[in-house]
């Protein structure tokens, strides 16, 4: 019986180098073969970003995120660019919302003084302040307790937490208005599709409270050039652009359809139709309703075959849409990236 066990263990013992051989061999087979598909892969990825030279095109002069819409930008030195915009620390682009107390939004179209109140960020609070008025903190993450409001933006529906009653006392009494309400976008809430307001944005691209888009961009060409034919000057923050571009041709911007600044890509979607917005006085808060607004129209319309887009709006800057995100900074260079 013994000597049948040990001719047994003998042939078992022989049996399974032959059975551990085979195994090895086929995980080396398998391991060439995913080898082999991420070489192609690779080369395949490295021959697109062949395709795709990147010619300079300009510097990055200055970054903006405006906290809550219309009130007064802040300016940053350096900024992460994210699927929804632009965003430094804690203070994410248009991710603060005044509305009425049925939930529709409230802008300097209607309360042009909006854009005398400064917002800043102090240890997790965000910092309002306006002319003679007391600052006024409030959490960045505030109680769930607070309600969630139902909200209206350009006929679209958004959700926004309340930011409670001090802050809506504060801004009503600022503005000497109806009583309005401040309402916060949270992560775990539905954005708006962009291309739910202009049809030639993605399904991908969405945002919170902006108009429409992720990101504006404008030149220090286009608004020296608009300067030239206003006898009273206009600033940059008549047009809140996120960021604002130097060494480059006036409207140039307009021709940019895929640009890398620092390791963000991103994608132009259309221009910027300009609204009375943009005849706000920064400085003071009074809106002229004419300035620079007719004088871009005398010569910033759009092509007739784009009337159906833009409609008699002028048109100053470009709206583009995040295809990479990462951190942007100013003095960057601007590529265009080009097949």
């Amino acid at each position: 019986m013994s000597g049948a066990r040990g001719t047994l263990g003998l042939s078992l013992r022989a049996a399974r180098p032959g059975w551990l051989w085979g195994a090895a061999a086929a995980l080396l087979a398998l391991g060439a073969l995913l080898g082999a598909w991420r070489w192609a892969g690779g080369r395949r990825r490295a021959a697109g970003r062949r395709r795709r030279r990147l010619q300079r095109v300009g510097t990055v002069l200055s970054l903006f995120v405006y906290p809550v819409k219309s009130c007064r930008g802040v300016a940053v030195r350096r900024a992460q660019v994210t699927p929804m915009g632009l965003r430094s620390g804690e203070l994410r682009d248009r991710f603060w919302l005044v509305t009425k107390e049925d939930g529709h939004m409230v802008t300097a179209r209607q309360e042009p003084r909006l854009v005398l109140v400064s917002v800043s960020c102090e240890n997790g609070h965000l910092v309002l302040e306006a002319p003679e008025m007391k600052k006024l903190c409030l959490p960045v993450k505030l109680p769930r307790k607070n309600p969630v409001q139902n909200c209206r933006l350009f006929g679209l529906d958004i959700q926004g937490r309340d930011c409670g009653d001090e802050v809506a006392q504060w801004i009503t009494t600022f503005l000497n208005s109806e009583p309005y309400r401040l309402v916060h976008f949270e992560p775990s809430m539905m954005p708006r599709k962009s291309k739910d307001i202009i049809k030639l944005f993605r399904t991908t691209d969405e945002v919170a409270y902006p108009d429409c888009s992720p990101v504006l961009i404008l030149s220090e060409a286009s608004l020296e050039d608009l300067n030239t034919r206003l006898e009273k000057k206009v600033k940059i923050q008549n047009f809140r652009p996120n960021i604002l571009v130097t060494d480059c041709s006036a409207f140039e911007e307009d021709t940019w359809e895929e640009i890398l600044i620092g390791d963000v890509e991103m994608k132009g979607t259309v221009c910027c139709a300009r609204c009375i917005l943009t005849t706000v006085n920064p400085d003071t808060g009074v809106l002229d309703r004419k300035e620079p607004l007719e004088t871009l129209k005398s010569y910033r319309l759009c092509d007739p075959s784009e009337q159906h887009i833009y409609k008699s709006s002028p048109l100053f800057g470009r709206y583009f849409a995040v295809d990479k995100t990462g951190t942007i900074q100013v003095g960057d260079p601007v590529y265009k990236m080009v097949e």
